[in-house]
Formats: structure tokens, sequence, C-alpha cells
């Protein structure tokens, strides 16, 4: 299996980027039942082969340039593999010690790699767990926001209707999820207008918080950004963390690609204001070579966060918890069992260093504004504003038509994969610049492949 990886590793940039079949035909190729007998191994990958491959679309292709990148690595897939061959189920520290003090030191290195505050160190009052994705860490910190300004009565008393929470217009969609999910509901999420950099105006929150004050309402939670799906914008961070702590307001930070360029210390700037921060996380699975899924949830105050999850039944009761000598993740997010994922991330980290880790963020940020300078100099396409890191928005200056037939027909060729969006009624490309085996002879190739299919439609 490993040898089969490696080789495909070597030869993935030659396949479709998108896979090309049609809805169903997978499931065609597949037996109506399991099979009564065991079957051998080269029997199960000769229909990896022949039946999994057409329907994959290629995320490790250096020619992805789609969403944000996946992006994984050598250390990271074999430090996985070692994650599933030891097998270990890490929801207390009694159920493997090294699960839980290796995470937590892991996750310290962070804080410290990237210039986070200090008070997200799990040996200060905070701390760091991986979770799986930003969506669940986002979610985990508004339950955490909502007992804290509820005094954490909101259960006990059957919810509290007058509680609102603020997003802007570019915020991810799984706020509008969570919202949901946290039992507050979407009438009372509130959406902020963002300014002509698509990035929420701190002034325009304030007046909404006021508002909702005057009627009654008990604002709880305001998530900003840095680095938003559509185009990487990036919220004023400081100013909304003021503000926030002028109403006593939970701020989150979501970071989940563009966290990955906190270790780069020139591109600091746009994490100013995050000590104002209760709680901030970014994804390894997205932009630091740590495959899907990892992400790394940070908290100001651990006390809040365990306060609000730990439900400690007798079958899970042991002496290191008991004398409170020890962490228990468990009590740090949703589910119960939990796999040894600081596994992957250490070998990633180590692997790398800190300087090469460095290297190829930077190189990415070079590339994206390589790709962006070709854009400016183009008379027929324009750039919707200059990249904070690496992802490029971008357009053919014909219509909205003309660009959707345009990003078909680059994905239906198979070369390259972008993905689109919709900024101020006008449709957008993204050209998202972040796998891991991306060279500037692929973003290259990927510019000239523009060129050739925008000219053909013309």
């Amino acid at each position: 299996m490993i040898d089969w990886i490696a080789d495909y590793y070597e030869q993935v940039e030659n396949y479709p980027v998108l896979s090309q079949v049609e809805p169903g035909d997978i499931r065609k190729g597949l037996p109506n039942a399991a099979p009564a007998q065991g079957e051998s191994f080269d029997a199960m990958m000769q229909d990896v082969e022949q039946l999994i491959m057409p329907g994959i679309t290629h995320w490790q292709s250096p020619n992805f340039f789609a969403y944000f990148p996946a992006n994984a690595s050598g250390p990271s897939i074999l430090g996985e593999l070692l994650s599933a061959g030891l097998g270990v189920q890490g929801m207390l520290w009694a159920t493997s010690p090294a699960c839980t003090e290796l995470e937590s030191q892991v996750m310290d290195w962070l804080v410290d790699m990237m210039d986070l505050p200090q008070h997200f160190k799990t040996t200060r009052n905070g701390g760091g767990v991986i979770q799986d994705t930003a969506s669940n860490a986002l979610l985990t910190a508004m339950l955490c926001a909502r007992e804290m300004k509820t005094n954490f009565e909101t259960n006990r008393i059957g919810g509290c209707p007058k509680i609102v929470a603020y997003i802007s217009s570019q915020t991810h969609s799984s706020a509008e999820k969570d919202i949901k999910v946290i039992g507050v509901g979407t009438q009372n999420l509130r959406t902020i207008e963002v300014d002509e950099n698509f990035a929420m105006i701190p002034e325009k929150l304030e007046a909404q918080i006021r508002k909702d004050l005057e009627e009654g309402y008990i604002p709880f939670f305001v998530c900003a950004t840095i680095g938003t799906t559509s185009s990487n914008a990036v919220d004023p961070i400081r100013e909304i963390g003021e503000i926030c702590r002028r109403y006593d307001i939970w701020m989150h930070v979501d970071a989940a690609m563009a966290g990955s360029a906190a270790i780069c210390q020139e591109q600091r700037a746009a994490f100013d204001g995050l000590e104002l921060a209760k709680s901030y996380a970014f994804n390894p699975h997205k932009w630091m070579f740590t495959n899907f899924d990892c992400d790394c949830f940070f908290v100001s105050d651990k006390s809040v966060l365990i306060k609000t999850l730990s439900v400690l039944p007798e079958y899970l009761k042991n002496e290191a918890t008991e004398n409170g000598a020890v962490i228990d993740y468990r009590d740090w997010h949703l589910q119960l069992g939990r796999r040894f994922r600081a596994l992957k991330l250490w070998f990633v980290i180590r692997h790398y260093g800190v300087e090469g880790l460095q290297y190829h963020i930077r190189e990415h940020i070079r590339l994206a504004a390589e790709f962006s300078k070709w854009v400016k100099e183009s008379a027929d396409f324009e750039l919707l504003s200059e990249p904070p890191f690496n992802l490029v928005c971008f357009r053919h200056k014909n219509d909205n038509a003309f660009n959707k037939k345009l990003i078909q027909s680059l994905n239906k060729s198979g070369k390259i994969y972008l993905t689109h969006t919709v900024l101020n009624g006008q449709f957008w490309l993204r050209m998202s610049i972040g796998q891991t085996q991306t060279e500037l002879k692929h973003v290259q190739d990927a510019w000239r492949l523009i060129g050739e299919k925008s000219r053909s439609i013309s």
C-alpha cells in the first residue's frame, strides 16, 4: 500500500484533476450485495484502480487550484498510518498518556512558532486542542460563549431566546449551521456589512450591538475572520476585539486556511489584536501539509471550555482525572472518542522544521503574487484585489455568462481545477495556490490554459 501511494504521488498530475464521471457511475460498477466470502487484497486493489480512481478528484495534484487546499505530505501520511496502526482512543489521559501529552506540547509549540498570545498555551490559563474541522471549532466556541453569557444556565432553563450573535456577510457558512445546532436560531444571527475589501466594518458592528441592546437583546458572540472563503479578506481583528471587550462579548477568530501564514513573521500584521480573542482556530489540514482532518483550536480560558462540555459518568472516572493532575481532552470538544491526530502534525513539524514550513508558505504567496501580476498586465482579465495570502480572485472582462463558460471549460479539460465566487453581483474565478507540490511551472501552465480557453470561447 505504501508503494502504491508513493507511485500515486509520482503520477498524480497525469490524472484529470476534477473527476470526469457522471452521477451514479461509480455505484453502477459496484455489486449490489456484500461478498459472502472474503476476497483477496489484490482483488480489492484492482477494483480501486478500475472503479474508484475514475471517481477521484485529485486534491493532491499540483494543478488543483480550487476551494482552499487540503495539502498532505509524506510525513503526514506516515503519521496517520502510525496513528491507525496504534489504534489509540485518546478520550482520557489515562487511555493513552502519550496521546494527550504530545498534543498539548505540539499545540504549545504552535503558539511560539506563530507568535500567538501566550495565554493560549496549555501551561497557562488557556490551551489548545486538535479538533476535526474549523466548523466544529466554531460550534464549540459558540457553545462556550452562550454558556458564559448565561452563567452556565442555558441548558437548565431551556434556552435563552434573546441572545444574539454577529458575523459578516463573508463569514463561513458553518456559522449559520452552528447557530442552529446550539439552539439560538438564525433569527438571532446578525449579518454585518463589509467594506470595499470585503472585511467587516467595525462601526456597523457596534451600531448593531447598540440597537440590539436597546431592544432588549443580549449580544454574546462575534466571529471575525482572517482569510474569508470567497476572497481571503481579513477582518480588522483589533477593532472588533475592542468592541467585544467593551460589551463583554466573546470574540472567536476563524483563520481556517490563512492561519498557517502566521508562521512567517512578515505576515503577522494580519493577526494584530488576536490577544483580544477568547478563541481562535486554524487548519493545518489546509495549508500546513497535514492531511485531513486537523484543526487547531485555542481558548484563552480552558476552565470555561471544560465547564461547558464536561460530563463525567462513573465509567470514565479514574485516579488521574479525579486528582486534577491531567488534561482530559474529551472535555474540550463535542465528541468523546478521539484519534491520535497529534502524531501527523508532530511528524510534519519535525520533518520540515519551522524554516521549511516558512519556505513553502512563502513560495505559495510568491506564486500568487506572480499570477496576480500576469492578470494585471493582461488586457482581457481583471483582478478583484491584491491577494493578502495565496488566493487570487480574477475574471475575464466579459460578462458573468462568459466567465461561467470559461470555468466550465477549464474544469472539463481535466488539466486544472478552479472554483468561483460571486461578489458584488460579479462572477469571479478563484485561483487558490497552496497544494504541496505546486511549482511555478504549474501556475504558468494554468495561466496559459486560461488564456487559450478564453480565446476559444470568444
